[in-house]
């Protein structure tokens, strides 16, 4: 039996286009949040999460850890990614099954059928913690979109176009919100306002968003 067999189907009015080729799938994860949240633990445990540095110097206020065969990795020189951790030079943890075949489905449902994710990145934001606005660009397959899943906490998700000076939208993400971006989408630009504070009854007092992609 397939492990979503049981998972409905977004529908209509839990469906929101938000841009060309960019949709937000509602609830969509919260049918299985234990068990995806207990796989996100599973990676952490194994790398655990860190605040990175962009290239600029600037130290991340949000926590990221990373699972696939390919991973992402902050440099002075850049961003890029790795298929094993700079740091340790071993390989990334795997993706647990749960979270790459919720990614799949999550995708199918949002009209992108042969998405098969070969990076995840996990990012835990406290309250405070946000994200500016920046593309997904270092994948060498920008044909493939992004599939993005919010745990816990509820946070204003930006989402804009392909200018960083253009007009934003927000979004308020609550705990099992999915957003699917490909397409003309791809390459727009995004990002989290703080976070402000609170406690959720599953993944206490924070949020963590798991990032699905598929690098080349």
């Amino acid at each position: 039996m397939d492990l979503f067999d049981n998972l409905p189907l977004a529908s209509e009015d839990l469906r929101t286009a938000i841009a060309p080729g960019a949709v937000l799938l509602r609830g969509l994860g919260r049918a299985d949040d234990a068990q995806m949240l207990a796989a996100a633990e599973s990676v952490i445990a194994q790398l655990p999460l860190r605040h990175l540095q962009t290239p600029g110097g600037h130290t991340m206020s949000i926590q990221t850890t990373r699972c696939g065969s390919m991973g992402w990795v902050s440099e002075p020189g850049g961003y890029r990614y790795a298929p094993r951790n700079p740091g340790t030079r071993q390989p990334w943890p795997d993706i647990p099954p749960c979270l790459h075949d919720f990614a799949v489905r999550a995708a199918a449902q949002a009209g992108y059928p042969d998405f098969v994710p070969d990076s995840c990145l996990i990012n835990q934001y406290l309250p405070g913690n946000k994200l500016g606005l920046h593309q997904d660009r270092d994948e060498r397959d920008l044909r493939a979109p992004v599939v993005s899943l919010s745990l816990g906490l509820p946070a204003t998700f930006l989402f804009g176009g392909l200018q960083r000076t253009g007009q934003t939208q927000r979004y308020r993400l609550a705990h099992g919100d999915v957003v699917v971006w490909g397409g003309p989408a791809r390459l727009a630009f995004h990002g989290v306002l703080p976070v402000a504070d609170g406690h959720h009854p599953l993944v206490g007092r924070r949020r963590i968003n798991l990032t699905f992609r598929k690098v080349g």
